[in-house]
């Protein structure tokens, strides 16, 4: 059984972004072991292990594949949901914003598809993404394409 959900991801050529919400288990096991930052930081520290010491073996190399340590927010220790709205369109405007696509929508790479409607991944818990961020698919792309700013909309172009 999962412990967490994928609400949105993205990846780029030389990061990732995972937007990721714990379900009732993990917060059970968190409380149970009074240790929730550290149990999920080890999680994602075994899991990018796992992942570096596969690429490591399939390309014959070694060492380290990620530069920076992994960074991660609470988006729940927040008074409202506008920063993971935020962090939501960040992620999807990510490949926009480094010019590696005209528009958000040609990035193959990203749970955005998943949410316009536009592809059918399984990967991300859609209902649930849509239940905390409350957007509207049929204007994710314009959505997406503006960034909140002191509670109104600002294009950004």
């Amino acid at each position: 059984m999962p412990v967490s959900d994928i609400l949105a991801w993205c990846l780029m050529p030389n990061h990732f972004h995972i937007m990721i919400a714990a379900n009732d288990r993990t917060i059970k096991q968190a409380e149970k072991r009074k240790q929730e930052a550290s149990q999920f930081s080890e999680n994602l520290r075994l899991l990018l292990s796992q992942y570096s010491q596969a690429i490591n073996k399939q390309e014959n190399l070694s060492g380290s594949l990620f530069r920076q340590n992994t960074k991660s927010k609470c988006l729940y220790q927040v008074n409202t949901n506008k920063y993971a709205v935020t962090c939501f369109h960040y992620i999807h405007r990510n490949p926009f914003e480094a010019k590696l696509v005209s528009k958000v929508s040609d990035w193959q790479f990203s749970s955005f598809k998943d949410h316009a409607g536009l592809r059918t991944g399984s990967l991300c818990n859609i209902n649930l993404a849509q239940e905390i961020i409350n957007y509207d698919k049929d204007n994710l792309e314009y959505q997406t394409l503006y960034k909140p700013d002191d509670n109104e909309l600002r294009h950004i172009w």
